[in-house]
């Protein structure tokens, strides 16, 4: 560690797990890496951020800031040391995923139908009857194969103890799978040798196999169905990543103004006139996908497209409703869902959680503050939390007074310190705080996980939030072969 300079002043943050570094060196799984990294002066590691950087620009890998209603477009930050998971850590994460997602799944057919988990107490109704999420609109519509949850980003981080915990569930419409992807490819043109010699197992089908999902939801028996990636539009903060899946997939990229529902059937304005659509996947959130059911003042949807998807002659991805399983107030129960649909311990913990509409619960978070994440249980990217030992004495007492106005929608969780990584600023080895976001894909033969995912980076030093919209970047994800 000592042999090059810029590894010479690099300290693992304390109370954290360092992916590279134990007190006894460095992780067999990063010794390859480190070593080629020890034959690297300054200055070559430099041309390749440098590069880097450029590729990314010339790409326009982007993401949209929102300040105040003006929209900033930003090249999407990117590290040039990988993050590194062994064979056994992935087939973990993988099984625990894979758990996971099947109750998840079984919750929201439940939860849409026979409601039994709730009948058996399991789950709280009032938690139901209250989550802005659920939507009451599609109760009871079948769906193909009943699966409700086709794509989905588990956020998961690494604790003190080394474990992972689930942090969150995005079942609605989780983004970021086309940073994993050009992650790696800018890490073919840096490091080409590297990804060879260490093992590394590819992710860049992941378009192929989404294709494939979707094809295979279409409900007309066709050789080659109609499938189309549904944007809000080129001002959405993910419109990068629509543009980049639709180009990969080889579909069409539409608006809502470019679909109409004639017959509960959904078609396509083309210039050789209207074509049936036979799957969507959407990017649109539920409440602005039909403007006669859920927002009448949505211009981002289609008029009627609920009443075509009840029919079932458009399948429709992911399902509507899905936002009921990811509200940060259910999440908590997601342990007890795999117990009891599925009859199994959980794989994979969540972090515990405290819900403030208890009041014990409550008591015991304002008591304890400064040791506490508190969380609104229906936003994300980082929006509407107060991380208590960074907190002022004032955003206390707001959150407080938030917190006792409308309990239900927060919760509170022990401050975790994310695990940390190496990450190459200014010359030299920093170490920053990192999650991680594999993308797992549920078709009708089974669920498949890319091995990887998107490695999360809080770029600023001693920060534990590493959303892109709070000024978070990312790495590209190594899973060996080995290990």
């Amino acid at each position: 560690m000592q042999d090059n300079p810029i590894f010479s002043n690099y300290q693992p943050t304390q109370q954290c797990w360092d992916e590279m570094y134990t007190t006894n060196g460095i992780r067999p799984q990063y010794q390859h890496l480190f070593n080629a990294l020890q034959q690297m002066t300054a200055g070559a590691l430099s041309e390749k951020d440098e590069m880097a950087s450029q590729l990314f620009l010339n790409q326009g890998i982007t993401f949209t800031v929102y300040s105040e209603n003006e929209g900033i477009e930003r090249i999407f930050p990117f590290d040039i040391i990988p993050r590194i998971i062994t064979a056994s850590e992935w087939t973990n994460i993988e099984s625990g995923i894979k758990q996971r997602l099947k109750a998840l799944n079984l919750f929201l057919k439940d939860i849409y139908s026979d409601q039994l988990i709730l009948k058996d107490n399991i789950v709280p109704a009032e938690l139901i009857a209250s989550c802005p999420q659920y939507t009451r609109e599609v109760f009871g519509i079948r769906v193909p194969y009943d699966i409700y949850v086709h794509i989905s980003g588990i956020d998961l981080i690494r604790g003190e103890d080394g474990h992972f915990y689930v942090l969150e569930d995005n079942l609605r419409t989780p983004s970021g799978v086309s940073y994993m992807l050009e992650n790696r490819e800018v890490t073919k043109r840096l490091f080409p040798d590297l990804l060879s010699s260490n093992g590394v197992r590819m992710v860049n089908n992941y378009p192929i196999e989404l294709y494939n999902i979707l094809v295979s939801l279409a409900p007309r028996q066709l050789a080659h169905p109609t499938v189309v990636l549904l944007t809000p539009g080129v001002y959405n903060s993910a419109y990068y990543e629509h543009s980049f899946l639709a180009r990969q997939m080889g579909i069409p990229l539409v608006e809502g103004r470019d679909l109409l529902v004639n017959n509960h059937k959904v078609y396509m304005k083309t210039t050789m006139g209207l074509k049936q659509v036979d799957v969507i996947y959407r990017r649109i959130d539920d409440e602005y996908m039909d403007p006669l059911v859920f927002r009448p003042d949505s211009a981002l949807g289609i008029p009627g497209i609920l009443s075509a998807y009840r029919k079932g002659t458009v399948a429709i991805v992911n399902a509507f409703g899905n936002g009921v399983a990811d509200d940060k107030a259910i999440y908590a129960y997601v342990p007890a869902m795999i117990r009891y649909y599925l009859n199994e311990e959980p794989i994979l913990k969540n972090v515990p959680t405290y819900q403030m509409a208890e009041q014990e619960a409550r008591e015991y978070t304002f008591q304890n503050m400064e040791k506490m994440v508190i969380k609104r249980t229906n936003q994300s990217g980082g929006y509407g939390m107060l991380i208590g030992n960074k907190a002022t004495e004032q955003e206390m007492k707001d959150m407080r007074e938030a917190v006792e106005k409308d309990p239900r929608n927060f919760i509170a969780q022990p401050i975790i310190n994310l695990s940390s990584v190496p990450c190459f600023f200014q010359n030299r080895f920093e170490p920053r705080h990192v999650d991680l976001r594999p993308f797992a894909l549920y078709g009708p033969n089974g669920i498949k996980i890319v091995p990887g995912g998107l490695t999360r980076v809080a770029l600023k030093k001693g920060s534990l939030v590493v959303n892109s919209s709070q000024g978070g970047g990312s790495k590209d994800t190594w899973v060996l072969n080995h290990g």
